[in-house]
């Protein structure tokens, strides 16, 4: 069969060194649209490099690598077609800031393959570290459709209740027509997010943006809009990615504060009557 969850499982983790400047940073932060407008104090934090602060989500790029999707499916006992593979969930943990430029070991696994009927799910774990020791662990949850019913775990449920009243905080962010073309020069050549032909095959009218740009553009709206635009408070950051974003639209991001360290975000997309995109997205936060 396609999946072999047991000898997925069983495979010897990866381990690897990467590393990233402060080009790779500002070309992430660019990615997910930071730097407008370009002479505001508060872009140039992500945009100019003596000024510059991480965002923690950079951690699912650096390296110039793409965790999760592709690397995913290069695993021992996976062999599945790259058009029935979406990116279903991402956490990140970091475990102190990431710097501006560094080199760190990468150990990777598989850490889990659940069976949810129609479809498999393969969970990849990351973990980076440098000579100061951990600096994140980064999971990435892979939908595969059509892949499932071999008689696996099911796994944990993940829907998290839906927040209560009016958000604390709603707002905007346009996403550019060229935002997936831009997006993908931090390491993530999945045609499906820049070939329209590779898109119509996989069943969409148009390339769709990265999931991980979504969740880029999200984290950046929570950090400038509740922490005080300071990366370095996020401890954690997790989603569901609950539908496709197409390149020229327009991402509503709520907020809620059901904790004094816990932001609950809930994201849609504007043009398309609000037609959730993230959904169970927690950011904790110091």
């Amino acid at each position: 069969m396609p999946i072999d969850a047991a000898k997925a499982l069983a495979a010897e983790p990866r381990t690897g060194e990467i590393g990233w400047a402060h080009k790779d940073v500002l070309l992430y932060h660019l990615g997910i649209g930071a730097g407008v407008p370009a002479t505001d104090p508060a872009e140039l934090r992500y945009a100019l490099e003596s000024r510059l602060h991480v965002l923690p989500s950079f951690a699912t790029v650096a390296g110039a690598g793409a965790p999760g999707v592709i690397s995913g499916l290069s695993l021992p006992g996976v062999e599945v077609e790259l058009a029935r593979v979406l990116h279903g969930g991402q956490h990140v943990q970091v475990h102190r800031p990431i710097p501006v430029q560094g080199t760190a070991t990468t150990v990777n696994r598989l850490a889990a393959v659940w069976d949810k009927g129609k479809a498999a799910v393969l969970v990849l774990r990351t973990e980076a570290a440098d000579a100061d020791g951990p600096l994140w662990t980064n999971d990435s949850q892979i939908f595969v459709r059509g892949e499932g019913g071999f008689g696996g775990e099911r796994g944990p449920a993940t829907r998290l209740e839906q927040p209560t009243g009016e958000p604390e905080h709603t707002v905007d962010r346009p996403v550019r027509e060229d935002q997936a073309l831009l997006y993908r020069l931090s390491g993530d050549w999945n045609p499906l997010h820049a070939d329209p032909d590779f898109a119509k095959t996989a069943g969409f009218d148009r390339p769709i943006l990265h999931g991980l740009c979504t969740y880029g553009i999200t984290l950046k709206a929570v950090v400038d809009t509740v922490l005080d635009g300071d990366p370095a408070r996020v401890r954690s950051y997790a989603t569901r990615f609950a539908g496709v974003v197409y390149p020229g639209e327009t991402l509503r991001v709520r907020m809620w504060r059901p904790g004094p360290d816990t932001v609950r975000v809930e994201v849609g997309a504007v043009e398309r009557g609000e037609a959730p995109v993230l959904t169970d997205t927690v950011v904790q936060h110091t």
